[in-house]
């Protein structure tokens, strides 16, 4: 049998392997992992097999910049809202994450 994906992004992604801090409220703390590719709209992050994370969950994505654009730009991170639409509990990388696929709040 034979499975449609059927696309429902807004926005282009590109890929982005940058590390990233996830605050999870739920969990009261961070997790560190990567960004695979990342659209205006929304990313798709990569994070260890241990965050207790779940569809819906509300969290703030924490994309840390080298220290010449944090002068450029005034800040060290770029902090995106969103909620997690989707989490995929297999071989994502090296088989010892899950991937979060986040949508940033507006």
């Amino acid at each position: 049998m034979e499975t449609t994906v059927v696309e429902q992004r807004k926005e282009t992604r590109s890929e982005l392997a940058w590390p990233v801090s996830v605050w999870l409220p739920e969990a009261n703390r961070f997790f560190n992992g990567r960004s695979v590719n990342v659209s205006k709209g929304g990313a798709y992050i990569s994070l260890p097999m241990t965050a207790p994370v779940r569809v819906g969950h509300e969290l703030e994505v924490n994309f840390p910049r080298t220290m010449s654009l944090a002068k450029q730009k005034g800040q060290y991170a770029r902090i995106k809202s969103g909620k997690v639409l989707r989490v995929e509990r297999k071989n994502v990388l090296t088989g010892t994450n899950i991937g979060l696929a986040v949508e940033f709040d507006q």
